[in-house]
């Protein structure tokens, strides 16, 4: 009378795991690389020569950051 814990939705263990298609996650890839190595520029080099903005206001949002990530600062 015990019933069985597996559910026949249940994948068989033989089974394949789906695969993904590279052409599903190349847009997602380069949409996080591009926003990884723009935040890498606001915490990393975002103040002197190569600043964008003017003024200390994006250093100051940036800066626990740039200390935790090793980035020397003052």
């Amino acid at each position: 009378m015990a019933q069985s814990v597996l559910s026949p939705s249940l994948p068989s263990a033989g089974s394949a795991p789906a695969s993904l298609p590279i052409r599903a996650i190349l847009p997602w890839a380069l949409f996080l690389g591009t926003l990884m190595l723009v935040l890498l520029y606001f915490v990393g080099a975002e103040q002197g020569a190569t600043s964008v903005f003017s003024g200390a206001t994006v250093h100051e949002w940036v800066h626990d950051g740039r200390h935790l990530l090793g980035f020397p600062c003052h």
